[in-house]
């Protein structure tokens, strides 16, 4: 990537130990407790449960075949003699659990993900981030749609109300959306704005959108007859994109080995899941994970993801801390 001043100056600022110390970082760790508090006590008074996450594992999510997929680099190490990773998303562990434990689960999981150092320029992406990840067993695709508008525009009216000092830090004027988001099919919008759609659509829209359809990772569901996934992104205005992924999952034996099989994954890095499968133990579910930073970005209006973090995680660059 060629050098910009301009980025190489905002970075500098990001990265630095006089940034803990200002106003701005004092108001947006605020923020991230208002919001963080707000959608948990919901998802508490809902009757879910809040795990605590899991950092290294034999299996985690491929994150392939995925069209936003850039993944630079996998960590893997060796403990106890036998090779984990590094947790990329805690799909696996939350379909295990709510099939044969708690119906209805929550967890603020770690995510580590090595991108691409080019994605430095974009300002929305992170090596190591927080997502708000849940899973509800049996549930379906309004299911997720109607929790997380609740979630979203919750904290937003919580925000709005209660933070009018932090948010003039920012000059940031907070719109509250109204419910329930539109949902548009991945394949239309390709249709009318092309392969940038994402980006289009994210400027051009003034509330938080629903897209669906995308074809992705082996556990989305997959209807065989149709085609269409039943899978879904939550896209935010402003230019801030995508801040939500998940999906109704696939729970049948053979149509998850075909699919792992097609996409070129090992079948022994979901041998659990795998088994569960054919003996019938796991369930229909539906999902998604919020990333906290992208959501607190957003709310704060800031330019750089990596502003939102004490310590960032920005593409490329390694810091002290």
């Amino acid at each position: 990537m060629k050098s910009n001043p301009a980025i190489t100056t905002q970075l500098s600022y990001l990265v630095s130990i006089e940034k803990i110390n200002s106003p701005r970082m004092s108001a947006i760790l605020k923020v991230y407790s208002k919001v963080l508090k707000t959608m948990v006590d919901i998802l508490l008074d809902k009757g879910f449960q809040w795990i605590l996450p899991v950092i290294l594992a034999k299996s985690t999510d491929p994150l392939w075949p995925d069209p936003n997929f850039s993944i630079e680099d996998r960590i893997e190490l060796e403990i106890y003699g036998t090779r984990v990773k590094t947790m990329q998303s805690m799909i696996v562990h939350k379909r295990v659990l709510v099939s044969l434990g708690p119906p209805k689960i929550f967890t603020l999981s770690p995510n580590i993900r090595i991108e691409n150092r080019e994605r430095v320029a974009t300002g929305r992406h992170l090596y190591e981030f927080t997502q708000l990840d849940l899973e509800i067993a049996y549930g379906k695709m309004d299911d997720v749609f109607r929790l997380f508008e609740e979630l979203v525009k919750r904290s937003i009216e919580v925000v709005s109300k209660e933070m009018e000092e932090e948010l003039k830090i920012f000059s940031r004027e907070l719109r509250i959306p109204s419910t329930p988001f539109k949902v548009f099919k991945r394949r239309w919008l390709i249709e009318k704005y092309g392969e940038d759609w994402e980006e289009i659509i994210s400027r051009e829209f003034e509330e938080p959108v629903w897209v669906t359809d995308i074809p992705r990772q082996f556990y989305d569901y997959e209807d065989v007859e149709t085609g269409e996934w039943r899978n879904y992104d939550l896209i935010l205005p402003e230019g801030y994109g995508e801040v939500l992924s998940g999906a109704e999952r696939e729970y049948e034996y053979e149509k998850i080995l075909k699919k792992i099989e097609r996409d070129g994954l090992r079948r022994e890095d979901y041998k659990l899941l795998l088994e569960l499968a054919e003996k019938r133990l796991l369930k229909p579910s539906a999902g998604a994970g919020l990333g906290v930073e992208r959501f607190i970005q957003y709310i704060c209006g800031v330019k750089h993801i990596g502003e939102v973090q004490p310590f960032p995680r920005i593409p490329g660059i390694v810091p002290d801390l």
